[in-house]
Order: structure tokens, then C-alpha cells, then sequence
């Protein structure tokens, strides 16, 4: 029997010794070995949205977050889809409302107000809400542009002002794309609505009907007017020498040559007082679960890198004054002098009576 104890003891014996000489284990916390989770934010775009995969790969790696975003039609489209899901936003933000359509977004009640400090490096001029529920993020211009070449084969003078083109020498050379249905067509309807008025003795109206018996061509979108119509934009396979289209439209010629063309084929018509200018807001929408991750995006968004990235992914121009223009910009675009712009309440007003009047004279 005292064998058997014996065994028995010794094994403790040796347990208690060897926790003696085990140093004591170090608490173990909760949340180690796992990450935080990654949150997720969702961004409401127009159809014309472009940005770098490099540049939101550097906002989701600073923020543990990754961002989707959601491409809903045009601008007007965009603004009608959220207006509609008020209080149970289909994202957390929304970018790509511009001017012609800010009245409406507004007028919703659809943004949750933020006041970023990129402000502070964002001309006061391009600052439209006072109460920061949207913020500016690019702008740029609607003008003409003509194709060079074909100009000087024919020897005929380029069309100096919106006038110039009623004459009969610039007959059934001018395509545009349909204001209802088209952004930049809508912001050249509204350079005409500035520049001969309404109810004048000669007014928008009298000048659209003139454009329509010197044979313009309206097309639904700018896709269609620029691509198929344009003799740049088609290769040459269109027959309309000028087209409604953006002053940023030439440097965008270089670019997508891919290195062909050292200089654009086309070049802009920016008479002062005729050229619309553009711009694009971005707003947190009310009901967002990822408000502060919401106002870190709307931050970046007008921080230098995304900035810099706005010109050659979508061709307008940076809101923040201190990103640099690309060199192609510099070079071939351009910046009208006394740009028009209608207030926004204005044109919110008196949007769909003006398309309406639009389409009676020119279509019917």
C-alpha cells in the first residue's frame, strides 16, 4: 500500500514543480487575432462616372472599407431614383447632381448637410448651398467644337458666334444632342435662353426655329451627336463638321488616340457670354449607416489625389485649386471667358416648360 501512495504523489510532485518554474501566462484579449471589420459604402453616380482603380484602392486601404458604386442613369434619372427612396436611401452617397438639376435635389430633402474642410481650397464661386448639403467636386464647359480640317479644305470661315450659325453657309453642319434627353443638350439649350432670351422680339425660340430650317440634326444623346454625326468624333465617317459637345473635348481627342495624334482634330468655339458652364455636386443621403465613413469619402473626393485623378477619367476640371491640370489640358483646352450660368431655382422653375416649348419648335 505505501508503494502505491508513493507512485500516486510523486506525479503531483512533479506538476507542482514544474508550474513553479512556468512563467505566468500573458491575458489574452479579446479581439486578438481579428481585424476590424471592413465597412462597406455605397455611391450613387450618374452613367458618366470614372475614377481611377488606384485612387479608391487608396481610400478603402486608409479606411478598412471598400466602395461600391452605383451607376443610376443620368443626372436627372439619378436625382428621380433618390428623391424616390427618401428615408431608405439606395446608397450612402450620391454624386453627379449638377446644376441644371440642383433646385430639384434640394428641394427634396434627400442630403444630410456636412461642412468639409477641402472647402477651404474650393473657390466660393463654385460653393453653391450655403447649408453644405451638396458640395462642389468638378465643373466644366458645354460649347461648340469644330473639326479643324475639314474647315480649312472647305475655305469657310469658322462660326464665331451662336448667330453665326443660322447663316447659309453653315447649313446642315451643326449636330446637337436633344435637351430632354441629354445633359450637355440641355446646357446649350440654356446658353440660348441666356443669350436671346424669352419673349424678346427675337428670342430662343426664333432662334431654334432658325437653326431647324439651316437644317440642324438633333440627336437623343451626346454619345450619338459626337460618335456617329461629329466627322472627328466618327473618324470621318460623319458629315457634321460642328457639334454640341464640351471645351475639354479636344484634349480628350489626344488622349484616346493613344499616342496617334499629338495634337486634337477638333477645337473649341467659346464665344464669351455663350458657353455654359457645368458643374457637379456629391452629398451624404439622409439615413446612411456609414454617415462618418460618408464624410470621409465626401473629404477625399476634394482632396488633391481624387482631384487630380477628375480630369482624364470623366475631362472637366478639379474644383480644389491646388491639384495641378494635366498637361493635356493645359495645352489644348480651355476656359471661356463670362461663362453663362442661370440660377439654379430658375431653371428648376422653368425647366419643363422650356423642353416643352423646345421640342414644339424644333421636332413637331
Amino acid at each position: 500500500m505505501r508503494t502505491a501512495r508513493t507512485l500516486l504523489i510523486l506525479p503531483l510532485i512533479v506538476v507542482v514543480l514544474l508550474a513553479g518554474c512556468t512563467p505566468p501566462a500573458t491575458p489574452v484579449s479579446p479581439d486578438a487575432g481579428q481585424t476590424p471589420e471592413t465597412r462597406n459604402l455605397v455611391v450613387m453616380t450618374h452613367d458618366s462616372f470614372a475614377v481611377s482603380e488606384d485612387v479608391i484602392a487608396q481610400f478603402e486601404s486608409e479606411n478598412n472599407a471598400t466602395v461600391q458604386f452605383l451607376k443610376a442613369g443620368d443626372a436627372g434619372e439619378m436625382v428621380s431614383k433618390a428623391c424616390l427612396s427618401k428615408g431608405n436611401p439606395l446608397a450612402d452617397v450620391l454624386f453627379g447632381v449638377d446644376n441644371t438639376f440642383f433646385s430639384r435635389a434640394i428641394t427634396c430633402d434627400i442630403f444630410q448637410p456636412y461642412r468639409s474642410p477641402a472647402l477651404a481650397s474650393i473657390a466660393r464661386d463654385l460653393q453653391y448651398d450655403t447649408e453644405y448639403r451638396l458640395l462642389p467636386v468638378d465643373y466644366g464647359y458645354v460649347n461648340l467644337n469644330y473639326d479643324r480640317a475639314w474647315f480649312e479644305e472647305k475655305g469657310l470661315a469658322v462660326p464665331q458666334r451662336l448667330e453665326d450659325l443660322i447663316k447659309p453657309e453653315y447649313k446642315g453642319l451643326l449636330v446637337t444632342p436633344n435637351p430632354a434627353t441629354s445633359s450637355p443638350g440641355l446646357a446649350f439649350l440654356l446658353t440660348t435662353i441666356s443669350v436671346f432670351g424669352i419673349d424678346d422680339d427675337y428670342d430662343y425660340l426664333d432662334f431654334w426655329r432658325d437653326l431647324r430650317a439651316n437644317d440642324v440634326l438633333v440627336t437623343d444623346g451626346w454619345s450619338e451627336a459626337y460618335f456617329s454625326h461629329f466627322t472627328v468624333g466618327s473618324g470621318g465617317e460623319g458629315d457634321r463638321p460642328l457639334v454640341v459637345s464640351y471645351a475639354t473635348s479636344p484634349p480628350a481627342d489626344v488622349f484616346y488616340s493613344e499616342g496617334a495624334k499629338t495634337e486634337p482634330d477638333s477645337a473649341n468655339i467659346s464665344p464669351p457670354g455663350e458657353t455654359f458652364r457645368q458643374i457637379e455636386f456629391a452629398g451624404i443621403l439622409k439615413g446612411t449607416q456609414q454617415e462618418e465613413l460618408a464624410q470621409r469619402f465626401i473629404d477625399f473626393m476634394l482632396g488633391v489625389p481624387f482631384q487630380e485623378d477628375i480630369p482624364l477619367q470623366m475631362f472637366v476640371y478639379p474644383v480644389n485649386q491646388t491639384a495641378s491640370l494635366p498637361e493635356l489640358f493645359t495645352q489644348f483646352a480651355a476656359i471661356p471667358s463670362e461663362p453663362v450660368e442661370l440660377a439654379p431655382g430658375l431653371i428648376e422653375q422653368n425647366r419643363e416648360q422650356w423642353i416643352e416649348a423646345w421640342t414644339e419648335a424644333v421636332l413637331r
